[in-house]
């Protein structure tokens, strides 16, 4: 079942994910729909969040093929390189823009699959940018957040004209 996807500024996008208390069917179900919302949308990462459901939850698939699904429940991040690379991002409940942004260029990451198991994982390019931006998410923060005043103003305004032109 496709979910219908928050677009920025929505205030519930600010709202910070609680963890996941038991991987059941319910949890197995809400993966499911994330991940056919993202294939759909078509989007290369998906946090609860940004469905309105605010468990952390996060789906990533950054294949070519779009055959390669990540499921990653109560995600943390546990170690980030100092190393930062700028990397242009889009996200899908901020339809239409794409800026640079600086992130850790390599993560060690934990986190748990659908059923269950713990498991741990290196990321650098842009899966490791993918996870960073989705953890943001589950934590409140839009991409567009991490832009200067100047640019970030700019994107509101953008976003007011094409709401306005819908």
């Amino acid at each position: 079942m496709l979910l219908p996807i928050l677009t920025y500024p929505d205030e519930r996008l600010h709202k910070v994910a609680a963890p996941v208390k038991e991987i059941d069917d319910r949890v197995r179900e809400i993966i499911k729909n994330m991940a056919e919302t993202m294939y759909d949308a078509p989007g290369v990462g998906l946090a609860a969040t940004q469905v309105d459901i605010h468990e952390r939850i996060v789906v990533i698939d950054v294949s070519e093929e779009a055959n390669d699904l990540l499921v990653l429940i109560n995600p943390e991040i546990t170690w980030m390189s100092e190393e930062k690379i700028p990397w242009e991002e889009g996200c899908l409940s901020v339809p239409g823009i794409y800026e640079k942004v600086e992130r850790s260029a390599q993560i060690k990451v934990k986190a748990f699959d659908e059923q269950g198991e713990a498991f741990e994982f290196d990321a650098d390019g842009l899966l490791a940018v993918c996870v960073q931006h989705e953890l943001d998410h589950l934590n409140g923060k839009v991409f567009v957040e991490r832009l200067s005043p100047l640019k970030l103003s700019r994107i509101k305004t953008k976003i007011k004209k094409q709401k306005k032109n819908a």
